[in-house]
């Protein structure tokens, strides 16, 4: 039933509604040639960021060294990507479902590969953080299209695996970033590191521009709501700077005034016929509310493990980077075994129990992790990250099924948007909180022998802090209800 225009809540926006004239679904369901096609572009844009992200991870004592920067600008390395990410994902999304989800992509693939050839490049710490801005755009619009497409190609009784797979593919991408990092860092220095991100990225335009082909755009014709992605974008910088800059006064203040424009931007969205972000989602589905904010703590108590843990090995334990992205990659191998299986177990069962396990098993490895000291044996760390793994393993896949199971595929680029600013969101979130620890603990300043005792201890505080938020996270995952 198609409606006149009025409020938005009374509008066909509502979630169980047919949808207007202008949503067209695709005319003929693909064949399996195009569902294999469209998951291996998928896989190697899943591949692609996260290698980047841990790789980086890795060399970031190299870059310090290179730089001379203190732990709060280092960690401004990998938030600077993420906050860019944040930033966009959600209005790129929200684009892809007017323009094309295939088009997104493609600028998205084409604009982190010339940031990467960029990076190799960079004199300073200021160009660093800018080209990593401008990577993380890049990112938010691979990130804001991959899984929609993914979605909206692949049958419904299907798309646990194939979320699973593609998983497993991010996993993988985790997995070789220390790995190759830590090679690539002390062979041939860490700018050798986004030169395989070149390459990668080529395959990837080269396949959607000769092999995908077709275009999704369900909600072609509709407007672009430019004044909630503004609201949306100052409201991040603010509390994310904020963050950075605690337990100062010049960091309360960003913080609570990002949060106020935060507000605004909901009260906005709530009330503007063409949202960014539907509202609706959250306020019509319970099973999208509770997943979404189960990712979003799930995020923010894991991403700065692999972050805290490679400078605890190098400076502390006195690693090479290369045997450093050795130790680091027992966490990311167990995802890799463990997510398409549970991938496959949500199709069957309900994904709330599958990822409520893996929330709970992540909030024990996270409790071992904050027992840490400068003496710690290097098989108990791995069997932290062991743990880790299958908590996260089981978490990521199931719970992304259930984001996506949740909408109607009108909304699958908004979801896919939405899902991926919670992984962004958590992942600011959880670097944000090592920045306020670092912060407060040791300052600003670069970390040495004297400052070793200062810097365990504070990581310690953060793995404790992560452990309390994981434990609320699997109240939120058994709170969305059922699924199916």
């Amino acid at each position: 039933m198609v409606r006149q225009a009025g409020t938005r809540r009374a509008g066909w926006r509502a979630m169980n509604e047919d949808p207007p004239a202008i949503c067209r679904t695709p005319p003929l369901p693909p064949t399996r040639s195009e569902i294999r096609i469209v998951l291996g572009i998928a896989l190697l844009a899943g591949f692609l960021t996260p290698f980047d992200g841990s790789a980086v991870n890795i060399a970031l004592p190299a870059i310090a060294a290179e730089f001379h920067m203190d732990a709060v600008t280092l960690s401004w390395i990998a938030t600077a990507y993420l906050l860019a990410s944040a930033l966009f994902i959600v209005p790129f999304g929200r684009l892809a479902d007017i323009h094309g989800r295939k088009r997104v992509f493609l600028i998205g693939i084409a604009i982190f590969t010339l940031a990467s050839l960029a990076q190799t490049l960079v004199p300073s710490t200021a160009a660093m953080i800018a080209v990593r801005m401008v990577q993380g755009t890049g990112s938010a619009m691979i990130f804001g299209t991959s899984v929609a497409i993914l979605t909206s190609v692949v049958p419904k009784e299907e798309r646990g695996r194939s979320l699973g797979i593609y998983v497993t593919a991010v996993y993988l991408g985790l997995m070789a970033g220390p790995l190759f990092g830590g090679l690539l860092t002390q062979h041939l220095g860490w700018r050798s590191i986004f030169w395989i991100n070149i390459p990668l990225g080529v395959a990837v335009i080269l396949l959607v521009l000769l092999r995908l082909k077709g275009e999704w755009a369900e909600c072609r014709g509709e407007r672009f709501d430019l004044v909630g992605s503004v609201l949306y974008a100052l409201g991040l910088v603010g509390v994310m700077y904020g963050l950075s800059e605690l337990p100062s006064i010049a960091g309360a203040v960003p913080i609570v005034a990002g949060l106020a424009i935060l507000a605004v931007f909901v009260w906005y969205e709530l009330r503007t016929p063409s949202p960014v972000l539907n509202m609706d989602l959250f306020i019509r589905s319970r099973a999208f509310l509770f997943s979404n904010l189960a990712a979003l703590i799930n995020y923010s108590a894991t991403f700065a493990v692999t972050f805290l843990l490679s400078l605890d090995l190098q400076y502390t334990k006195g690693f090479s980077p290369q045997a450093a992205g050795l130790v680091l990659i027992a966490q990311a191998v167990v995802q890799v075994v463990v997510s398409p299986y549970a991938g496959r177990l949500s199709d069957r069962m309900d994904p709330r129990s599958v990822a409520s396990i893996g929330m709970g098993l992540t909030a024990v490895g996270l409790g071992l992790l904050a027992l840490l000291t400068e003496t710690t044996p290097i098989w108990y760390i791995v069997a932290c990250l062991v743990v880790l793994g299958l908590g996260f393993g089981l978490f990521s896949s199931p719970n992304t099924n259930a984001i996506m199971s949740a909408v109607d595929r009108r909304y699958y680029g908004v979801a896919s948007g939405m899902n991926g600013t919670m992984r962004l969101l958590g992942q600011m979130l959880s670097m944000g909180l090592a920045m306020m620890v670092f912060s407060i603990m040791i300052g600003r300043v670069e970390i040495t022998p004297p400052y070793y005792p200062a810097f365990v201890s504070s990581i310690r505080v953060a793995f404790a802090l992560f452990m309390l938020l994981c434990l609320a996270g699997i109240g939120a995952s058994l709170s969305r209800g059922r699924i199916r």
